[in-house]
């Protein structure tokens, strides 16, 4: 699939229509995705309908971006990727993104699979189907934004919305080889979006270059008066960034995210990464980020605290899976929850309601709150050093489906590398950086991440975009 930047060339040029565009992705999509399985639903004829009245004069004319399932969009199902909103919940609104990015002239096409309620690592948490990596179909897409990843790397879409809690944009971008930008707490508006944990959630693009990832924040950034944790935070011109300098860069190297639990393949393959960077004139320091150990037990405490509030507002009561059982209104709350959610998300609330319980608020969620301001303060004196940190997205490459769906934990752990920004509400971007191999020869993405400080996307896109044109990954196809 073409770029966002050559999708545009093309229309300009009067070689291809909006039309013609989404065309091209329906047949891609019917031909692809009974394999892949990443969208839940597409509307051909509605994006046909936008794209006749496409304003090509608009930074992102007629440009379609395919939307994760937990993201609202006037009309179309939004299932959260959940039995409990499947079928039974259409969208009366835009989210702040989509209103923003039919601002600059995009069209919205196609719900992309999820975990459900995005409290998942695999997309194997989905209610509605398994959607499987396009490089090798017998291996997760990574998640919870895996259907947003997949799309991608199955050149299903030219770019897409996820959304990350924990690391749920960039670690899929990481094991489909796409590019995926989590932007800084308060940058991009959360109205609309569906509420996991409302101190972690952003939304971010996922795209097929920097330079597009670029593009696509440009449109969903700015102030959203309908969400009160958007700050009031000028949007720089972040296609600027794209093909500066990177020479004379600090670039932190954290000793705790190379340590023990690190795959030696993707561990060579991220350093090699680094050493590139170092030749475009960057400058690598090492440095230690001491809480990271605790990173895993705090979120899953916080995240899971929140999760139990917002999801509170599931009851069946005004929209949703109802049961037909019930003897009365409080069976009918436990009967419709107990079969409309799955069971990660039902671990998930039992948790939380546990650690906000009376007798544990104290024990549990206030320590995790006070150890969240530790690893803040940890990535504010690092910044104190360097300008960027870089570490690998995720520990190993893509598993096998099915292989950690017993092992919670295990599972848990493959967000160690990214579940800190978010305590921390940094921004951080996944670039794809090369490949391990599996035993039959097959070929699995690893990617590059890099850390900065808040509101500095520019400084992200100024440095992946460097090291993407100083490469090929970006080009190799799944």
């Amino acid at each position: 699939m073409p770029t966002i930047t050559e999708l545009r060339a093309s229309y300009q040029s009067g070689d291809l229509s909006p039309s013609d565009a989404i065309r091209t992705l329906a047949d891609t999509i019917e031909s692809t995705d009974r394999e892949i399985q990443a969208y839940i639903s597409y509307d051909t004829d509605a994006a046909l309908a936008e794209a006749a009245k496409a304003d090509l004069s608009l930074p992102l004319g007629g440009v379609p971006v395919a939307i994760k399932d937990v993201i609202n969009v006037k009309g179309q199902p939004c299932t959260c990727g959940s039995k409990f909103l499947d079928g039974k919940y259409t969208a009366p609104y835009d989210a702040g993104v989509i209103k923003k990015l039919r601002a600059a002239g995009a069209i919205p096409y196609g719900r992309a699979n999820m975990d459900e309620f995005a409290m998942g690592s695999s997309t194997e948490n989905s209610a509605i189907q398994t959607t499987r990596n396009p490089w090798d179909t017998s291996r997760i897409p990574g998640g919870s934004s895996g259907g947003s990843a997949a799309v991608i790397a199955a050149n299903e879409a030219i770019a897409a919305l996820g959304s990350d809690t924990g690391g749920s944009i960039r670690q899929p971008a990481a094991l489909c080889g796409c590019v995926g930008l989590k932007p800084t707490y308060g940058r991009v508006s959360r109205y609309g979006l569906v509420a996991f944990a409302s101190s972690l959630d952003q939304i971010g693009p996922m795209t097929q270059t920097v330079e597009d990832a670029a593009l696509l924040l440009q449109a969903i950034s700015g102030h959203d008066a309908h969400d009160s944790t958007c700050v009031k935070e000028a949007v720089p011109d972040f296609n600027s960034f794209v093909g500066q300098d990177i020479k004379g860069i600090k670039i932190g190297l954290p000793k705790e995210y190379f340590a023990e639990g690190l795959d030696p393949e993707v561990k060579s393959t991220v350093e090699a990464a680094i050493t590139q960077l170092e030749s475009l004139g960057a400058e690598p320091v090492e440095i230690s980020l001491p809480h990271t150990e605790y990173a895993i037990a705090t979120y899953y405490i916080i995240a899971t605290a929140e999760a139990s509030t917002n999801l509170a507002r599931f009851d069946a009561v005004r929209y949703g899976h109802r049961s037909e059982n019930a003897a009365n209104l409080i069976d009918q709350y436990r009967r419709s929850r107990e079969e409309g959610f799955g069971e990660e998300v039902k671990r998930r609330i039992i948790l939380g309601t546990y650690v906000l319980s009376s007798g544990y608020y104290d024990a549990y969620y206030l320590q995790a709150q006070k150890v969240r301001t530790l690893i803040r303060k940890d990535f504010t004196e690092a910044f104190e050093k360097v300008d960027l940190i870089a570490s690998p997205v995720t520990p190993t490459p893509a598993f096998k489906i099915g292989e950690k769906s017993d092992d919670p934990m295990a599972m848990y752990l493959a967000d160690i590398y990214t579940i800190s920004a978010n305590l921390a509400g940094i921004c951080g971007i996944s670039v794809p950086c090369g490949f391990t191999r599996t035993d039959d020869g097959k070929q699995l993405p690893v990617g590059l991440q890099l850390l900065g400080k808040p509101f500095a996307e520019g400084d992200l896109i100024k440095a992946g975009h460097a090291y993407e044109k100083s490469t090929d990954w970006q080009k190799t196809a799944s």
